[in-house]
Order: structure tokens, then sequence, then C-alpha cells
């Protein structure tokens, strides 16, 4: 079930909030395609882990399960100048390449998802999916977020409050 942006507390509002802020209006073109880089990434669920293990990703166009597939590089909302890659891209890699899949919904005001559903778990009304990359909560969305080699990215399924 997805729920209105407006019953968002805590850390994933501040997040919501941030993305809204830093968007200027501006769209970018296609990014020059930057080098892959290897990240640990970790997918707990609402009954344990999805996925642990390392990932080799670039930004790139991805694709939720119900599709809506947008670019995902770095560059949404001018977030950056440069191409990377991106949490949610390292989401979308993970999945095709172990058999789970991914939702969420699309945002153009943001330029970017909120990640509703992990391997058919999806949100409720007492928890989220919170991105987190080496142990801090992310201040902007998972497609705006640039990744260096070695980063430890988490969507880890969390009661909101």
């Amino acid at each position: 079930m997805h729920l209105p942006l407006t019953r968002r507390t805590g850390t994933a509002l501040t997040a919501v909030v941030t993305a809204a802020l830093a968007f200027t209006g501006a769209t970018a073109g296609p990014a020059a395609a930057a080098d892959p880089v290897t990240v640990t990434l970790t997918v707990t669920a609402s009954d344990g882990v999805v996925f642990d293990g390392e990932v080799t990703t670039t930004g790139h166009t991805v694709t939720p399960a119900t599709g809506a597939a947008h670019l995902c590089d770095g560059t949404n909302a001018g977030a950056n100048p440069t191409a990377g890659a991106t949490p949610t891209a390292a989401l979308d890699d993970a999945a095709d390449g172990a058999g789970f899949d991914w939702d969420g919904v699309w945002y153009a005001s943001f330029d970017d998802y909120l990640v509703t559903s992990i391997d058919g778990r999806p949100q409720d009304a007492d928890h989220f999916y919170l991105l987190t990359v080496n142990g801090a909560e992310a201040t902007v969305g998972g497609c705006q977020l640039l990744l260096d080699e070695g980063d430890e990215v988490a969507f880890t399924w969390t009661e909101i409050g």
C-alpha cells in the first residue's frame, strides 16, 4: 500500500523535503557514462535479508516492477554535474542479478523514486524502506546520491516514528 507523503514522518519526510528544496526545475539530458563502482548492498525487508553482497553498478535507466523506467544516474534534479552510480541503480542491478523485484513511485517534481516495495514486500502504514550509505541516512533521493567505490548501501525496512 502506498502512503501519501504527508503521512510520513521523521527521516522519510526529511529526505523528501530536502529533495524538494534541491530541485531546481531544470532537467538534465542524458549524461556521459561513468566508470562502474563496486559497492556492498544490503536489502532487508519485513521478514529478513533479501540481498547482501557486492554489486558493480553505474548510473543507468532503472525499471521498477510496475514499469515507468527513468534515468537514475546522479544528475537527477540537477543534483550533480556528472553521472555516476547511485543507490537505486545498485538496487536495480542487484534485483536483476539475484532474481527479486523492487517497486517505487516516480515523483517528477523530485526527479526520483520513492522505493515502496522490495521482493514483493510493500511498505505499510507503520514502515518504509530507509536508504543509508555508509551508515548515514540519505538526505537526497536514491537517484541523486552518487556512490563511491566501496560504499556500503542499505535499503532497510524501518518503523516510522
